[in-house]
């Protein structure tokens, strides 16, 4: 199958995402002057825009790679849970998996841009864990919609916001297992080493580095296949995708070891790089591509998304024409 098939074929694909899911808010306006109260500029806002983020960034490359795309996620019983909800209808996104709580809110992360320069982010979030109702209302979620969804593949999308539990973690993987389903981790560093027998591990390198707690060189072979194996007799996992910045990418499986170094590029932004290239190497997965092929547009995904300003989604025209 060639690459041109690989992404093609992606509108054939369920991916179902099952995550920490956020609200991107950005305050747009202009600053004139500085405050009386404090030496603090005074931003007069032009605008607002709420954008989905985190978890839900990799619905959103799913939707703009033509798969069908299921979301489970947790989210609170509030206005910002609303809007959420909202803009994963509008983008064709299915939610029958998103829990409501009345205990944790939705997490926003708030920028506020004046001049053209980002001045302050405004967190609003808890992250510990859910609690054992909301956690169980998740797990019954994303068991109906295993059964009614019918994934080709499922992501687990973690960052750390409180619903990528041990428990749900555990169960997410083993339901998976016995149905067949291939299951892709974006880890983060809470519960690296949780996601025993995933399919496919993308880790970048600092969160390897970060996880093993030892120093890779990314620019040896030796010392990054070495970690690499480190890794996949802790986790028991089928494949290991390593993204490692300006040294490309690199991806072993029972087919060997195989790296890509970077394209060269104009980097603007990496902002969003991560989501895109888990959500390429889950399609490129589901559609039953090698792993050379699995890394190769797993890395042009990465690249493209760096060329842009802010997080934005590579949609298939974008990946095929960078195939031409």
């Amino acid at each position: 199958m060639s690459l041109f098939q690989i992404v093609q074929s992606f509108s054939k694909q369920r991916l179902m995402v099952v995550g920490d899911v956020m609200i991107d808010a950005y305050c747009w306006g202009k600053v004139e002057r500085i405050s009386p109260e404090a030496p603090v500029p005074v931003v007069a806002v032009e605008k607002w825009d709420h954008r989905l983020g985190g978890a839900a960034n990799v619905a959103l490359n799913g939707v703009a790679l033509q798969a069908e795309v299921a979301v489970c996620a947790v989210v609170g019983n509030d206005k910002e849970g609303d809007r959420c909800i909202e803009l994963f209808k509008e983008n064709g996104i299915q939610v029958s998996g998103v829990v409501r709580s009345n205990d944790r809110p939705t997490t926003i992360k708030t920028r506020v841009i004046a001049g053209g320069h980002h001045i302050v982010r405004i967190d609003e979030e808890v992250t510990h864990g859910l609690n054992p109702s909301e956690e169980e209302n998740l797990l019954v979620a994303i068991r109906q919609n295993i059964e009614s969804f019918q994934p080709t593949v499922i992501v687990l999308e973690d960052y750390n916001k409180g619903v990528m539990t041990p428990k749900v973690i555990r169960q997410v993987i083993d339901w998976a297992n016995e149905k067949g389903i291939a299951t892709t981790v974006d880890p983060k560093k809470d519960h690296f080493f949780e996601y025993q027998k995933c399919t496919l591990f993308k880790p970048n390198l600092k969160e390897l580095r970060e996880g093993l707690k030892r120093e890779i060189v990314a620019s040896s072979q030796d010392s990054v296949q070495g970690a690499i194996s480190d890794l996949e007799t802790k986790m028991n996992n089928a494949m290991t995708l390593l993204t490692l910045s300006e040294f490309g990418i690199c991806m072993h499986s029972q087919e060997g070891f195989f790296h890509q170094g970077a394209h060269p590029r104009k980097v603007v932004d990496v902002s969003g790089a991560g989501d895109s290239v888990i959500t390429v190497a889950s399609l490129a997965l589901a559609a039953g591509a090698d792993q050379s092929s699995i890394a190769t547009l797993s890395n042009l995904a990465g690249g493209l998304v760096c060329e842009k300003v802010g997080v934005v989604p590579i949609t298939s025209e974008m990946l095929l024409s960078e195939l031409k």
